[in-house]
C-alpha cells in the first residue's frame, strides 16, 4: 500500500488508523528499515506506517502489509508534524513511533503482544509510555563504518543517570514525576551532541487524542503524559535501542574523525532480550508480571 504523501494516506488509508497499537516509522536513510518494520510487526501492531523518501527500497515481503507514505525525513519538525497530523486523525488508539534502526522492547516481549502491554497499561488509567533510547553501536567501526550490526551491537551497561526536570513555572519545585534522562554516547560524546539533544528520554508511546502535541523534545502538551508513573506505583517502561545516535556520530564529519571507537570498559554485548533490558534497569516492569 503506496502513498503519494500523508494527505494521500489520511484520505485513502485512514482505515489503518481504526485500531491500534499502530507502529509509525520515520526512514532518516535505507539502513536497516526492512529490519525494523518486521520487528515491530512480529510484536503484534495492528497497523505499520513508513514515512519514507521515494529513493528507499521496500522489501517486497512488506510492501503489502506496510503502509508506504512518500515523506521528506529531513522536512522543518517532521518527526512532530507527521505524529501530530496522525494523533488528529487517530483518536482513543495507541501509537508508537520511532525511526529505522530503533526498535521497541517492552518486558517479557518475547512472549507478549504489544497489545496485551498496552491494554495492562491502560487498566492502570495510563495514557502514555515512557521510553528510554538506549545507543547500540558496532563493536569494530572499521568493519562497519556506519555504526550498525545487528550481530555485533553493544551498549552501555551503565552510566545512565536521572535529573529533576525543572518547571518553568514553579522555579521552586521540579515537575512532578518527570526527570531527564542522560546517558549512552550522547553522553559519553557530548561535546558532539547540542544540549537540547542529549536526552535519552521518549514518550514513544501514547494514545492519541484531541488537541495533543507532540513538542520538539519528543515530550508532549499534556504534562500527564511527560510522567514516568502515576501518583500510587510504579508503571511499565520500556526501551527503544537504537543505532541513531551511532549513525549520526559517524556521518558527521567532526564527530567522525574524533571518535576511533564506541567501546569503553562498560561496553557489553547486546542480547536483544527483553531481559538484559531490565537486569540493567533500563525499562520496569511495574505490577505486570
Amino acid at each position: 500500500m503506496h502513498y503519494t504523501g500523508l494527505d494521500d494516506f489520511l484520505a485513502r488509508g485512514r482505515a489503518a488508523l481504526a485500531r491500534g497499537p499502530v507502529a509509525v516509522m520515520l526512514a532518516e536513510d535505507a539502513v536497516e528499515v526492512d529490519t525494523t518494520l518486521r520487528h515491530h510487526q512480529q510484536q503484534g501492531f495492528a497497523a505499520l506506517i513508513a514515512l519514507m523518501p521515494q529513493d528507499i527500497p521496500l522489501a517486497p515481503d512488506l510492501m503489502d502489509v506496510v503502509h508506504r507514505v512518500d515523506f521528506d525525513p529531513w522536512a522543518d519538525d517532521a518527526m512532530q508534524a507527521a505524529v501530530n497530523r496522525l494523533n488528529d486523525a487517530a483518536t482513543g488508539i495507541w501509537l508508537f513511533y520511532g525511526y529505522n534502526a530503533e526498535f521497541l522492547f517492552y518486558p517479557f516481549c518475547e512472549t507478549r503482544t504489544v497489545g496485551e502491554m498496552l491494554a495492562f497499561h491502560a487498566e492502570e488509567r495510563r495514557d502514555a509510555m515512557l521510553t528510554y533510547v538506549v545507543d547500540l553501536y558496532a563493536a569494530d567501526l572499521d568493519r562497519f563504518p556506519n555504526a550498525v550490526s545487528l550481530d555485533h551491537a553493544m551498549l552501555d551497561r551503565s552510566g545512565y543517570y536521572a535529573l529533576a526536570r525543572p518547571d518553568p513555572q514553579n522555579h521552586n519545585h521540579p515537575k512532578d514525576r518527570q526527570l531527564d534522562f542522560f546517558g549512552g554516547l550522547r553522553w559519553r560524546h557530548e561535546e558532539h551532541v547540542p544540549p537540547e539533544r542529549r536526552k535519552i528520554d521518549r514518550i514513544s508511546i501514547f494514545r492519541a487524542k484531541p488537541g495533543l502535541r507532540l513538542r520538539e523534545d519528543h515530550s508532549f502538551s499534556d504534562e500527564e503524559y511527560n510522567t514516568y508513573a502515576c501518583p500510587w506505583h510504579n508503571n511499565l517502561t520500556a526501551a527503544v535501542v537504537s543505532f541513531r545516535t551511532a549513525k549520526a556520530l559517524r556521518t558527521n564529519p567532526g564527530s567522525r574523525y574524533d571518535i576511533r571507537s564506541f567501546r569503553w570498559r562498560n561496553s557489553v554485548p547486546f542480547e536483544w532480550h527483553s531481559r538484559q533490558l531490565l537486569d540493567l534497569g533500563l525499562m520496569e516492569p511495574g505490577q505486570w508480571f
